[in-house]
């Protein structure tokens, strides 16, 4: 119960954002007169008050963190626990089986899902978990067995290693936290079929955020020279080319992710159709220019280049500069989809990022589509970071 509970008590009027929603607590905000923060320890359980010492919920603590708690529940008599996690789970997982007739996705999306501090993604009976908050990882042990309970996986892996742990003041560590994993971990999209690897992959292993991208994709394809411009795995690139893609050129700097790429090419029958550039993305763009290579379709979708808001200026340049490469070895009329997961790039300065690439090359643009991440990402209203993926598909054409 909540009253067992040691209370942190927000500063007067500075409980407005969480009645209109929000989830977050920042440390200037908290009435350290009342409630120092030193008092209490990374992860601790806390009722969450106002200035007059009414309870607006309970939640977690982090008192070095900028970010130094999180409400988990509006309920003061729910705290996060073993039942609270398998509760929200089954709400999270309601939600996934109504939209999806396989289990391949992401089951929980932390806020989102009402679980800051947990992303989840399935991939049929192996569940790959990241913990990325102190409050969290103090129940990482409740979180495996709510995850055993609801869907009684063969295997879960912890993938801790994300840099977003370090400003929590937790290590970074990947184990199976449950099971063994098989031989081969298979996720399958729009009629498409990867193995991918949870261990040692980039994040879960794969992304599902872009997968209604994807299948848009599938209508721009056929008959079409394709190139996929950080390509990792091949989901870009080799769905295109099950769409009817003449041919498919990836570019990845990793080599065993290209290695992973061209297997998944040859599960999918497609070994001859996809080929490969390993190297910087830069550098191949520049190759193909010289070479003087066109496509029909290019794919632009990178790393954040804009991880924090001081690497802006710079991440802002290496967006124009990414797409601007892509238009020059894109064939007259073709198509290009530039995407971004930089949470600090708007769609709007996305868009106008487009806009000046091609009017410098002296093209113009059409924008045919424009996506988001898909649901199985939901977005919270109240806390824009959670809304952070767009995509522009673009029609290119002669000034």
């Amino acid at each position: 119960m909540s009253e067992a509970l040691p209370a942190l008590r927000l500063k007067k009027h500075e409980e407005r954002r969480l009645r209109a929603g929000h989830l977050w607590i920042y440390s200037n905000e908290v009435d350290t007169t009342r409630t120092p923060l030193q008092h209490f320890t990374p992860g601790q359980a806390v009722r969450i008050e106002d200035y007059r010492g009414h309870p607006l919920g309970t939640g977690y603590v982090n008192p070095h963190s900028l970010i130094c708690a999180r409400l988990v529940s509006r309920d003061p008599k729910h705290v996060l626990d073993r039942s609270l996690l398998v509760h929200r789970l089954n709400i999270a997982l309601s939600l996934r089986q109504r939209l999806f007739s396989a289990p391949y996705y992401r089951l929980v999306h932390g806020e989102g899902d009402g679980l800051p501090g947990l992303v989840v993604d399935r991939f049929g009976d192996v569940l790959v978990a990241q913990i990325t908050t102190a409050g969290m990882e103090q129940q990482k042990q409740a979180v495996v067995e709510a995850l055993e309970k609801v869907l009684k996986p063969s295997a879960i892996v912890l993938r801790n290693d994300s840099g977003t742990r370090k400003p929590e003041g937790l290590e970074r560590y990947v184990e199976t936290a449950l099971g063994e994993l098989p031989e081969a971990v298979l996720v399958e999209e729009n009629g498409a079929r990867f193995h991918i690897d949870p261990l040692g992959g980039q994040k879960t292993g794969w992304f599902f955020d872009h997968r209604m991208n994807r299948a848009r994709l599938q209508h721009y394809a056929k008959d079409l020279q394709v190139l996929d411009v950080f390509s990792y795995i091949g989901a870009w690139g080799i769905e295109a080319a099950l769409a009817g893609a003449s041919e498919v050129t990836c570019i990845e700097s990793s080599a065993a992710a290209v290695d992973r790429l061209h297997a998944n090419a040859e599960l999918n029958g497609l070994g001859e159709r996809v080929v490969s550039v390993q190297g910087d993305a830069f550098e191949a763009l520049k190759q193909l220019r010289r070479d003087r290579r066109h496509f029909d379709l290019v794919i632009v979708d990178p790393p954040a280049f804009i991880k924090r808001k001081k690497d802006f200026k710079e991440g802002l340049n290496a967006y124009h500069r990414i797409n601007q490469m892509a238009l020059q070895v894109l064939a007259k009329g073709g198509y290009l989809v530039s995407a971004s997961c930089s949470w600090h790039l708007g769609r709007e300065q996305l868009r106008d990022t487009l806009l000046k690439a091609s009017r410098h090359l002296d093209r113009s643009v059409q924008i045919t589509e424009q996506g988001h991440q898909g649901p199985d990402h939901p977005v919270h209203p109240a806390i824009p970071e959670t809304d952070y993926l767009k995509a522009f598909f673009l029609r290119v054409l002669a000034a």
